[in-house]
């Protein structure tokens, strides 16, 4: 029977098109969706950018049955629950150095903005008050809380509300078109002097009013936008010069999309905070979560012992599930060295994707572990049409990408063969075939 489409408002989606047109799933097992008409979908995107470790992983399932059986739900509010304890210790020891202490949320979004508000709060505690501006990079995506969309810099993002957002200024992203269009992995040159508009930022507002420069290592959202080598390395130092605190927004990044748990230890730069949230619970559950440097921490939770130190949180921080399936995920990601394969297969990736480029209208790839964004010419009508067509020719073709403006994401699972790999790619040179002419 098919559903009632009408009362749903759908997120991030052209909802009177889609409802015209709907485009369903039914089921999912590994790498691959099913239709409700049983036709295969193969996942090029892990869910959304979450389901590193395949869908429906028999660990993952099964430890969240075992909650369910146990311990429903829990506040955080002056009561806990063992395994968010566990949790919180476990990702501690897995993050860069330092960065030991850790705030559950639900999102990434929640994650965002609970980073923001630590950083506001820890300036408030160490006497800097003034310190409220915050610095982000056009085309960057944090999400779509109101510190997030404020420090975000995609323009469609922040038309609706910008009367309403947070003091915020932007880098230029790290994308230039000119020099990095078919440019394997990281770009070898351009990121110092990239990095080097921090410092014009800083002269412009000063130091002693920003709270802390938000980034994403690897820009996903926006359609994968690769940082050059030293980029990341020169915004640390300008960070470190001024005394700036940096946040690492690796909602997509974190546990494994790189080769490495987070992308912090890929890339060799250690932030003041990580924000994360996805492939935590491999998409089982909300989660998310801010892995914050112990300093920072210690300097905010202060105070008399019998009140709240940061008068911040959710109801389902910590969730008994959400905890369940990210204890479940971290088992997976260790012991099927999800990190490592991602590492081993991303030169086969690379190949497969850098072997669209001969592919119609396409003008631009960009990858790096296992991401990649295949950039195709506007169509003529406008900036974003050939990519929503292109988005709906791979459902059709049997596989499933997002496509930022014109740009196909290609994010497949961690768990992937490469059978699996050179399938998707084939699928998706298919939709980029399929709409290489006018609309019909």
């Amino acid at each position: 029977m098919k559903p009632a489409l009408d009362a749903y408002w759908m997120p991030y989606t052209p909802n009177r098109q889609f409802k015209a047109a709907p485009k369903l799933v039914a089921s999912a097992q590994g790498v691959a969706y099913r239709t409700p008409d049983g036709r295969e979908v193969l996942d090029a995107l892990s869910g959304l950018w979450c389901v590193g470790a395949g869908h429906r992983h028999p660990r993952i399932v099964e430890a969240m049955k075992r909650q369910l059986d146990t311990l429903d739900f829990a506040s955080s509010f002056q009561v806990g629950h063992a395994a968010a304890f566990e949790l919180g210790e476990r990702i501690a020891e897995l993050s860069p150095p330092g960065l030991d202490r850790v705030f559950l949320t639900n999102s990434g979004s929640e994650a965002v903005d609970t980073a923001m508000k630590i950083a506001l709060a820890h300036a408030r505690a160490c006497g800097q008050g003034a310190k409220q501006l915050f610095i982000g990079r056009e085309r960057g995506f944090h999400g779509v809380g109101f510190g997030g969309v404020s420090v975000g810099g995609m323009v469609n993002n922040r038309r609706a509300f910008g009367p309403v957002l947070l003091r915020s200024d932007h880098l230029r992203s790290t994308w230039d078109p000119a020099t990095q269009a078919f440019v394997r992995g990281q770009p070898e040159h351009g990121g110092v002097e990239m990095a080097d508009e921090l410092e014009r930022l800083v002269a412009l507002h000063d130091a002693s009013n920003i709270a802390a420069v938000v980034i994403e290592p690897l820009a996903g959202s926006t359609g994968v936008l690769v940082p050059p080598r030293g980029y990341l390395q020169r915004i640390r130092e300008i960070c470190d010069r001024h005394a700036l605190l940096l946040i690492f927004d690796e909602v997509i990044t974190g546990f494994g999309r790189l080769g490495a748990m987070f992308a912090a230890q890929a890339l060799g730069v250690v932030p003041d905070m990580i924000v994360f949230a996805k492939t935590v619970s491999n998409g089982a559950a909300p989660l998310g979560g801010v892995m914050v440097r112990r300093e920072l921490h210690d300097a905010v939770v202060q105070g008399p012992p019998h009140l709240a130190e940061l008068m911040h949180g959710y109801t389902c921080s910590g969730h008994p599930l959400a905890c369940a399936a990210a204890l479940a995920m971290l088992d997976v990601l260790h012991e099927e060295r999800l990190p490592q394969r991602v590492a081993e297969l991303a030169p086969r990736f690379e190949a497969l994707v850098h072997g669209l480029a001969d592919a119609p209208g396409v003008v631009s790839i960009r990858n790096l572990g296992l991401a990649a964004g295949i950039e195709l010419a506007p169509d003529a009508a406008g900036p974003g049409l050939r990519g929503t067509r292109a988005q709906a020719a791979a459902f059709d073709r049997g596989v499933l990408t997002r496509t930022p403006g014109d740009t196909l994401v290609f994010a497949p699972p961690f768990v992937s063969t490469e059978h699996d790999l050179q399938r998707m790619a084939e699928r998706l040179r298919l939709a980029i075939t399929d709409t290489a002419g006018p609309p019909a």
